[in-house]
């Protein structure tokens, strides 16, 4: 009997350290436009594609990029961080797709950091959904990004589609988001449009949205109900849009919807801010307003006021005087 003992735990032991038994997550992951996804992708045997990457991070760990490549689109369901740190261009061509999907629908506490990437919907036609697209999740942190050519037509056709059901936060720092969106459609820059009752976070901090085929930024509630939406966008420049600059639109859910923009350049949209919904406040101060068809456009019940440090001219049509305040 304890010979018949020994032997089953010695078969055990086998079975564990055969090949194809799991095999621990690393916290930090290589990737390589030379690796391959058979690797473990370690530094040295690197995998090809940020798909073949995530299984083999733990999460909360970094896929780092080893050189230039394109390693593909990627959907995200764990805390990671994707970087590509002066390693050449770490790019994400999405002809017909998302580029990056950020669904941590079992993880509440989900943070995603994307850093140094260059997403591309591909050529004119290709009729790509969204840069990044954020579903679900605690918070998604775009750096040093570059998100362009993502024309699909309506509901599609955005750099970043921030969609959360209910809470969620965004930051994007020093990105770039331009040509974005089909004419004439309800495409754009950053769209930030949750759903539920939105307890939502956004600071946009030296980006671009601009050249996109609707709107720089803009917030939509109108799918929500209650709770509060709060955009603080600062150092940024919207320009050359062919909606608006900066918009902000709440329903008859009754979401607050609070837009604070600080030392940042409105310029050549076809209006420059636009507030429309009786939840809507605007907050401008020290920013340019200029050379828009339309300068500031107050719609329904919305309000729109002004720390009296703007240079809002040279806008065909003014638009609406937005009344000074002090700070509070």
């Amino acid at each position: 009997m304890r010979i018949l003992g020994i032997a089953l735990a010695l078969i055990c032991t086998g079975l564990a350290l055969a090949p194809g038994a799991a095999q621990a997550q690393a916290t930090r992951t290589w990737v390589s436009g030379v690796g391959d996804d058979a690797n473990p992708c370690s530094r040295t045997a690197p995998c090809r594609t940020f798909p073949g990457a995530i299984p083999k991070t733990a999460a909360g760990g970094e896929i780092d990029t080893l050189d230039p490549g394109s390693f593909s689109t990627v959907t995200i369901t764990k805390a990671i961080t994707i970087a590509s740190e002066g390693s050449g261009e770490a790019g994400i061509l999405a002809a017909g797709t998302n580029g990056v999907t950020v669904n941590c629908a079992t993880d509440p506490n989900c943070t995603v950091i994307l850093r140094g990437l260059e997403i591309d919907g591909g050529p004119t036609g290709s009729n790509s959904l969204a840069g990044v697209r954020f579903v679900a999740g605690k918070a998604l942190i775009v750096q040093h990004c570059a998100i362009r050519n993502f024309t699909g037509g309506a509901p599609n056709g955005y750099g970043i589609n921030f969609s959360p059901t209910g809470a969620g936060n965004l930051f994007v720092d020093d990105t770039t988001i331009v040509t974005n969106g089909q004419p004439g459609s309800t495409g754009g820059g950053i769209f930030i449009d949750p759903t539920g009752t939105p307890n939502v976070n956004v600071t946009i901090r030296n980006t671009q949205a601009s050249n996109n085929n609707g709107f720089g930024i803009r917030v939509d509630t109108t799918g929500a109900t209650g709770g509060i939406v709060g955009v603080s966008v600062s150092d940024s420049e919207t320009s050359g849009n062919a909606n608006a600059g900066i918009a902000a639109v709440s329903g008859l859910g009754g979401t607050a919807v609070v837009v604070n923009v600080d030392h940042s350049t409105i310029t050549h949209n076809v209006v420059g801010i636009n507030g429309t919904g009786a939840t809507v406040t605007f907050r401008t101060g020290t920013s340019t307003i200029m050379n828009n068809a339309t300068g500031v456009k107050q719609g329904t019940s919305s309000t729109m006021t002004s720390y009296g440090t703007n240079q809002i001219s040279d806008n065909p049509i003014p638009g609406y005087t937005m009344p000074v305040v002090g700070p509070s």
